[in-house]
């Protein structure tokens, strides 16, 4: 990575409110922690931080292109910066079922190098989705299923993911973000995993409303606060120094044409309709929403 994309992350990494995901489309891990939260650094020289529910690292040799967006929704905005790779170096074979993979030499920390990784067989482009143990009650029961696909009627791994009896490693082309198995229920602001089997089955790099660009797919996305919504999604009152922040953001990562031509809508110009497409139309939704907040009207 270069130095604006290592500043950004670092930036994004310094900030507790940031919301981070790994993975594909029908299976990631999401990381966040809390501002008091303990942390300590990763083994290995990689780029990244570790809480005691889990971890997020970086490699500090990938080539990752960062595209910042917006997608409008009922009411107001999303944003994310999504951390992409060249589709050539997304292109590995990888296996169709659960598979033993063994000693984990990647681990974020040195104690988890000796616990066993099993790839779930889930062939996502950009990913592999893993499930990690040293427990041997766990270590036989994942045997068991090893040649098989992750969700066979008689596979233990839907109920292991529903419980997080164990840690979900989720490993790309430009790092890693782990879920440490749960000691006590899940709650709010946790990092966690998901895996959705009908999402997955649509074999899709991401959603649909992303505009990443041909020839690029995207392995993580970093989420800053949003403006009008704190931690949980909930509403809040609009916070201008967060809505700076990310059009900041924006303006540097953004696609250039977007970007003005969403500044241009704020200014008050029209959309000509021979420039009306979905995508458009949906930045003159941002647009809207977007004034609204900053004039402080009630949504």
């Amino acid at each position: 990575m270069n130095d604006d994309v290592r500043a950004l992350l670092a930036t994004a990494l310094a900030d507790t409110a940031t919301v981070w995901t790994l993975g594909g489309f029908g299976a990631l891990a999401e990381f966040r922690r809390d501002a008091d939260e303990p942390t300590e650094h990763v083994v290995g020289g990689r780029f990244g931080l570790v809480t005691p529910r889990g971890g997020l690292a970086f490699d500090p040799r990938a080539p990752i292109v960062p595209i910042a967006y917006e997608t409008a929704l009922p009411g107001g905005w999303s944003h994310a910066v999504a951390l992409c790779l060249p589709d050539d170096r997304c292109s590995a074979i990888r296996p169709l079922t659960v598979t033993e993979i063994g000693p984990d030499h990647g681990a974020l920390r040195a104690r988890d190098a000796g616990a066993i990784l099993f790839d779930l067989g889930l062939a996502l482009p950009q990913a592999d989705i893993h499930l990690r143990t040293e427990n041997p009650a766990d270590l036989a029961s994942l045997r068991r299923v090893c040649g098989h696909p992750a969700h066979a009627p008689s596979s233990p791994v839907a109920e292991l993911l529903a419980v997080g009896a164990l840690d979900f490693v989720v490993v790309t082309p430009l790092g890693r973000i782990e879920v440490f198995a749960r000691r006590a229920p899940i709650r709010a602001g946790a990092p966690r995993g998901f895996v959705v089997p009908q999402i997955l089955a649509a074999r899709r790099t991401h959603v649909a409303t992303a505009p990443i660009p041909h020839g690029l797919v995207p392995c993580a996305y970093l989420q800053p606060p949003h403006p009008c919504r704190d931690g949980g999604g909930r509403p809040m009152p609009f916070q201008s120094e967060r809505y700076a922040a990310f059009q900041a953001l924006y303006a540097r990562w953004g696609d250039p044409e977007h970007v003005a031509l969403k500044h241009s809508l704020l200014m008050g110009a029209p959309l000509a309709p021979s420039h009306a497409n979905r995508r458009t139309r949906a930045l003159a939704r941002i647009a809207r929403a977007q004034s609204a907040a900053l004039a402080g009207e009630p949504r």
